[in-house]
């Protein structure tokens, strides 16, 4: 990504965070506000934050678990631990978070998971794993609360409700995507040749038969690696079982934080269920970090939920932990891969040339 676009999109993200935080907090008293958010309780603050570096910790388990179990290193070559692997995680959870539809991430990511010698096949093939696991249990989720839940559902998100449906309908469409993709290699390889056939004609690139053996030679791993999950059922379902927890984290968070403030009344199951119900509605819209509907969102559903004074502290907090806070601790791990680890890998590979 150049400078520019870069720049661009960090500009983007921080317009809309800034609108975002001015239409929530504009004419309101934030001396008050601040007076609340002090009164929760650290004991259930630190939860909260364990729960949110939890959720990003699980996504570079599923990483190393799926990298080590499809033996990704070949050659010789180092393993990626499984602090490399979280290192991933935040990697991809700073690049999503700023991107739209959080596009950015997972390219990211495989570079450099690339760069510490995994094959780009098997490691684009543990990308789309998880994310495919990642959306199929949003997707039973929704469903799940759509089905059983349908009722208390339209009451508690009123206008919103529509924007939930279109949420999870997006949500099932890329599942059948990102399925179709993995299952069919064939479309991966008419990929590669139609943007190798474009960036040719545009004379970005010169034609070369040696570019079309990388691509067939990427194709064919690719189809080796798809195989290989196909046999391991087991592994599947361990990463399943792992993004519930991890999804699970999310919507808990957002109890603790009303336990925390010693409020009651409403039950963990609505509390989760709502917070979930938010969740799924926003995840596919083209916002960096779904910010300003989040917000806006959370107002209308948690209305009966943090009552009074508690309704925009809560957001702060549960917003702030599960968002902001790992986006700057991710930004700080992009910072020292970008200063650190990159000026190493390349003097080494300055000394032994």
């Amino acid at each position: 990504m150049s400078p520019k676009k870069r720049a661009l999109q960090i500009g983007l993200f921080l317009l809309i965070m800034a609108m975002t935080f001015y239409a929530l907090l504009g004419g309101r008293d934030l001396s008050e506000i601040a007076r609340a958010v002090r009164e929760m309780s650290p004991w259930y603050l630190l939860p909260a934050v364990a729960l949110a570096i939890f959720f990003v910790c699980a996504e570079g388990y599923m990483i190393w678990y799926l990298l080590r179990s499809m033996k990704a290193q070949k050659d010789g070559r180092k393993e990626s631990s499984l602090f490399r692997c979280i290192q991933y995680s935040f990697i991809g959870f700073f690049y999503s978070g700023i991107t739209p539809s959080a596009t950015g991430g997972q390219p990211v990511q495989l570079y450099y998971m690339n760069k510490d010698g995994n094959r780009g096949s098997d490691s684009t093939v543990v990308l789309m794993t998880v994310a495919l696991a990642y959306k199929f249990v949003l997707v039973i989720i929704g469903l799940g609360i759509l089905f059983f839940w349908s009722g208390p559902l339209r009451g508690e998100l009123g206008v919103y409700f529509p924007l939930y449906l279109l949420g999870l309908a997006l949500n099932v469409i890329l599942v059948v995507l990102i399925l179709g993709v993995m299952l069919c290699p064939k479309v991966i390889l008419g990929g590669a040749k139609f943007f190798e056939n474009l960036l040719i004609r545009m004379k970005i690139w010169k034609a070369s038969e040696k570019r079309e053996e990388k691509i067939q030679s990427f194709v064919d791993s690719y189809q080796q690696a798809v195989s290989w999950l196909k046999g391991h059922k087991g592994s599947l379902l361990c990463v399943i079982a792992v993004t519930f927890l991890q999804r699970c984290s999310v919507f808990v968070l957002t109890y603790v934080v009303y336990l925390g403030f010693g409020l009651h009344g409403s039950g963990a199951m609505k509390v989760i269920l709502l917070q979930a119900a938010v969740y799924i509605a926003v995840d596919m819209l083209p916002l960096p970090g779904a910010q300003g509907i989040t917000e806006l969102m959370y107002q209308t559903v948690f209305v009966h939920v943090f009552t009074g004074e508690y309704l925009i502290p809560s957001m702060l907090v549960s917003r702030g932990i599960n968002f902001y806070f790992l986006l700057i601790v991710s930004l700080a791990v992009v910072l020292v891969n970008r200063f650190i680890y990159d000026k190493k890998s390349i003097q080494k590979s300055k000394k032994y040339k």
